[in-house]
């Protein structure tokens, strides 16, 4: 692994979270995939060797909850929703060069080798434990099958979550009063043997590792609370049929049978369901266990299909791979603690970065499968709209670890500002010009014969517009190398926006008689920024990128270039364009609205089921079901001229520390242009401190002074929601200037 900026000479392998093989997908659940999607083609136009990998988690409770209610075993069950996902996600532009799942012969054999590992380096150990058991149906019940208080905060939990109060994980015999979902009837705990990892064993290790983790910073600093407390250790068997078995688990059990015949022991000892020996045969590994070793199995799939020259998955896996994981924020603990460790315990590579998203929200609110509340990935594609406009609303509306909000309204305006009236309206009239007055490139060679010669990436193109793209192609690296596919992918934006202004200035229609060759000059240009956005939007918006390349008069394709082909001449010659982005009409997020809501309506008149109620998250990485509602606005107004009472000041960030004794304050040095103030913010376990010096930040000026853990703060730092997002500046506003 290397911490050098990308592109290194290790092999990367970019994750995503793998959905559970459980329901539909809607675009909440895109989030993701789009983002790892759009982070794996951003390397590889950088030239870093890339293997884009994920797979369907086809075990855990859930599955077996849900099958078991259809009729139909778990892995019928399972395997109709994987291809359903295997088939949906081209649909998005979405290209893993590997989708596997957790059930195939090489996750099993790989996730029973790595236990096998663990086992032999002495991390796993055997401890009787007390397992909530249903005498009703005679069935023990692992995690879903069971349901109670959270003993952390009282919350309803499910047996391996607390999903509805403080979202910790939890372990087998944790949940208080607790009830089997199969009759509803009270549980009873039992003694029982089971498996655990010793992950306190390599709790030094993990607190050095998130030290040096990368990506964004809610998956550093959220998992700190396990790691730099009283790490648990990690119970990874489960009395199931359906999963993984155990690695030796037959063999053990026969040899049981052996001892108990030699004893003089018969099955009847075992009736009434208390311990049975280690080597029970519906003991199977936590899903958990082999869920995160599908992106080895998945990146080994991948080399044996496409060979170990093109791409080595054990050089990536074993020595010095570059591995990202992008993920939703509820699963960040499992990234961050449990496979970190089980990976260097089995002796594999670490992650160098775990990027987590935030949530997604439908007009303010939680989706809801049970309430039909949701925009289905099916039903987006069936209403006409082209994949890359939802991939562009899902990876820049909002950083990356930001919830973020979805509306057809919404929608509507990014698809008619940004990219119709900004992307797609320099692309159609820099092109068109071109063509209909040149039929294609101007040939602007004699105007630069000696810069030719001066070693000029772009020698036929002006210093100005060379220099622009030069700045498009450092923010598109940035953003790569900073994790943000929201910077990478507005760096092609606002390259459009400067040739916009570009050709409005230099005004070429009026040249074209007065100034011939200044008029070539500049349309010379701008197919050159075009062809500049073609590669660096691709990652974005794949689909219109091709075609927009297929309308320069390139051949292949434009997946294949890297960032020194935007400097490379465009053809001489090309057709007429056609426009690649179409206005979205008001009528029609009207007609999408009423659909949405008479949806809604009608599931709700069918049901009274609560969104507590709901059914099963199909998706771990996305909370699906959690219907999350804001705060509501107060009713209480305020006068404007109350309003001006408060001093707002744009602020940059000096100096960011922990405060001693404090778990979340942070002591800040912000400069606001008159002065330099001290400001105590609850943000120290939910930012890299380290990382916010020269950040633009929002403050309240004229707050009175307070004291907090015995530092005097001067001022307020604004900041949205419960991650603490820090308010900033979209310009590039000067400290001390006036919010008004």
């Amino acid at each position: 692994m290397s911490h050098e900026d990308f592109p290194t000479e290790n092999p990367a392998v970019v994750t995503c979270g793998l959905p559970y093989a459980n329901g539909d997908l809607h675009i909440g659940h895109l989030r993701t995939y789009v983002g790892g999607d759009i982070y794996s083609r951003s390397l590889r136009t950088l030239g870093q060797q890339t293997a884009f990998v994920s797979g369907s988690d086809m075990h855990g409770t859930p599955v077996a909850v849900n099958a078991e209610k259809e009729g139909v075993t778990p892995e019928e069950f399972a395997l109709r929703h994987h291809e359903k996902y295997e088939a949906t996600f081209p649909r998005f532009n979405i290209e893993f060069d590997n989708y596997g799942h957790t059930h195939d012969e090489t996750n099993t054999e790989l996730t029973q080798e790595i236990v096998r590992t663990l086992e032999a380096e002495g991390y796993v150990y055997e401890k009787e434990i007390p397992v909530a058991y249903d005498p009703d149906a005679d069935q023990w019940l692992p995690d879903r099958f069971v349901e109670g208080a959270c003993p952390y905060c009282g919350a309803h939990a499910r047996g391996d979550e607390c999903d509805e109060g403080c979202a910790r994980h939890l372990e087998p015999g944790e949940i208080e009063d607790p009830t089997s979902t199969l009759t509803g009837n009270p549980a009873e705990y039992r003694e029982r043997e089971h498996k655990f990892f010793a992950v306190s064993d390599l709790q030094d290790y993990l607190q050095e590792f998130i030290d040096r983790l990368e990506g964004t910073s809610n998956a550093r600093n959220q998992p700190r609370e396990w790691i730099e407390g009283e790490l648990q250790d990690w119970c990874i068997t489960r009395d199931m049929d359906w999963g993984i078995d155990y690695p030796g688990v037959s063999e053990s059990a026969e040899d049981s049978e052996a001892d108990q015949t030699e004893s003089g022991r018969d099955e009847g000892d075992e009736s009434d369901g208390s311990s049975s020996p280690s080597g029970t045969s519906d003991l199977v590994l936590y899903v958990w266990v082999d869920a995160p070793v599908e992106y080895v199995s998945s990146t080994k799939q991948y080399t044996e299909r496409v060979g170990a020259d093109t791409f080595d998955w054990e050089v990536a896996w074993k020595d010095a791979g570059d591995i990202v994981h992008i993920i939703g924020r509820d699963i960040i603990q499992h990234h961050t603690v449990f496979w970190p460790a089980m990976l260097r315990g089995a002796g594999y590579v670490e992650p160098r970065a775990v990027m987590a998203s935030g949530f997604i929200t439908l007009n303010g609110k939680g989706f809801s499968t049970s309430r039909n509340r949701a925009v289905w990935a099916d039903e987006y594609l069936d209403e006409g709209f082209h994949p890359d406009l939802l991939r562009y609303y899902l990876a820049t509306n909002g950083g990356f670890q930001q919830d973020v909000d979805f509306s057809w309204s919404k929608f509507k305006d990014r698809v008619n500002s940004e990219l119709v009236g900004t992307v797609g309206n320099f692309l159609y009239r820099s092109m068109l010009f071109a063509y209909r007055n040149f039929e294609g490139t101007p040939d602007v060679s004699e105007l630069h014969s000696e810069a030719s010669e001066t070693g000029s990436r772009a020698a036929e193109v002006s210093e100005e517009v060379e220099a622009r793209i030069e700045e498009a192609i450092d923010e598109f690296e940035a953003g790569i190398n900073d994790y943000s596919v929201r910077k990478s992918g507005n760096a092609a934006v606002r390259l459009a926006q400067f040739g916009n202004e570009y050709i409005q200035r230099n005004e070429p229609w009026k040249l074209t008689d007065e100034d011939p060759e200044a008029a070539a000059q500049v349309i010379r240009d701008c197919v050159q920024i075009a062809k500049a956005i073609a590669v660096l939007f691709f990652p974005v918006a794949p689909g219109k990128m091709q075609a927009l390349w297929e309308q320069l008069g390139e051949d292949g394709s434009v997946a294949d270039t890297g960032v020194d082909d935007a400097f490379e001449a465009p053809p001489a010659s090309f057709g007429e364009p056609e426009a690649l982005f179409e206005k979205i009409e008001d009528e029609r997020v009207e007609e999408l609205n009423e659909k949405l809501e008479a949806r809604v309506a009608e599931t709700e008149s069918e049901s009274d089921e609560s969104d507590g109620d709901a059914e099963e998250d199909m998706d771990a990485d996305t909370d699906a079901d959690a219907d999350i509602d804001f705060e509501p606005i107060a009713d209480d107004r305020i006068s404007f001229e109350e309003f001006q009472e408060l001093d707002i000041r744009v602020g940059e960030i000096v100096a960011a520390e922990g405060i001693d004794g404090a778990d979340k304050l942070a002591k800040l040095t912000v400069d606001i242009g008159v002065e330099e103030r001290q400001i105590v913010a609850g943000i120290k376990q939910l930012h890299d401190l380290d990382s916010l010096a020269g950040s633009k930040v929002v403050i309240v000026a004229n707050l009175e002074k307070a004291g907090l853990f015995g530092v005097e703060s001067n001022g307020m730092l604004l900041a949205a929601g419960d991650e603490a997002d820090i308010l900033t500046t979209h310009g590039d506003a000067v400290p001390g200037t006036k919010v008004q």
